[in-house]
Parts: structure tokens; C-alpha cells; sequence
């Protein structure tokens, strides 16, 4: 458990613990600011498998997608956060504005995405057996946070790209 690193090592692990019997579930994000609503994602997407593998945006492509200003938290502390939680068991970071490489490597029984992705834009699909989007429970995100903080203590709004 942990962070891999390499592709080949990603789907050697991934067939190694589908051979063991194991439903191997995959999800994906940038989790900048770890807040409540990822833990709650996280923990659902693992509830649907024995095994959860995350792909996280690496810097390089947090800043392709949002901009120069993030990300806030810089990828290896992200990776140590997401290696905390219970839900978690490996990571892999990617540097591509999608998981696309990683997904085809990974091959899920389960990819998940949140409801929010219509099932057309999801990045790797027909690389997954099945393909489950849940719904967040929680109205909470990492813009929202950084806009809020800003609010607060500095008086005014954060362009976040």
C-alpha cells in the first residue's frame, strides 16, 4: 500500500490483485484542500470494492487545468493526506490533464467519477467493467474553501481560475 509510481508498476499491481479475487476500485482528482466532502466521496467509491487506487493530479497538471495559482497544497503533502485515510490504499500521480493513461494501465472493475460527470465525459470508461457516480452529499469544495478564507481575512475574492 501506498504510492506507485510508473505505469507498468501500476498495472502490474492491478492485475496482481485481480488475480488474488480483488474488485479493484479507481477514482481520480486534484483533492488540493482535503475536506469533508472528498473524505465522504472517498470512503463511498471504496465501499464499492475490496481495493481503492487514486489518481491524483500532479502539479504540473493542477496547474494545466486550474491555473498558475494552484495548487494550494503541493503534491507529495496531498499524497501523504490521502495515504492517511482509512479508505485509501494506493496513489498514483499523473502529470496529463486527464487519467486517461492511468485508467487503461489501472483497468477498474469499478471507475468512479462524481454525479456531476455526465457518463459521456467520463475519461476511461471502456476501460472499467462498471462505472458507478455518486452523488456528493456535502456542498463543499476547494474553491468555495479558498474563496471563504479570502473573504475573511483579506477582504476581498480570489480569482482561482
Amino acid at each position: 500500500m501506498g504510492l506507485v509510481e510508473g505505469l507498468d508498476r501500476l498495472r502490474e499491481l492491478s492485475e496482481r490483485l485481480k488475480s488474488e479475487g480483488k474488485r479493484v476500485v479507481f477514482t481520480n482528482g486534484c483533492f488540493d484542500i482535503l475536506h469533508a466532502g472528498h473524505v465522504d466521496y472517498l470512503e463511498r467509491a471504496k465501499s464499492l470494492g475490496d481495493v481503492l487506487i487514486v489518481g491524483v493530479n500532479s502539479d504540473v497538471s493542477v496547474r494545466k487545468i486550474k491555473g498558475d495559482k494552484r495548487p494550494i497544497v503541493p503534491e507529495e503533502m496531498r499524497v501523504r493526506v490521502l495515504l492517511g485515510l482509512k479508505a485509501v490504499d494506493y496513489v498514483v500521480l499523473f502529470d496529463e490533464e486527464n487519467p486517461l493513461k492511468v485508467i487503461e494501465a489501472v483497468r477498474p472493475n469499478v471507475l468512479v467519477k462524481g454525479a456531476d460527470w455526465p457518463l459521456e465525459k467520463i475519461v476511461g470508461r471502456e476501460f472499467a467493467d462498471e462505472v458507478v457516480r455518486i452523488p456528493f452529499r456535502f456542498d463543499i469544495s476547494t474553491s468555495k474553501i479558498v474563496e471563504r478564507v479570502v473573504e475573511r481575512y483579506c477582504g476581498g475574492e480570489a480569482p482561482l481560475g
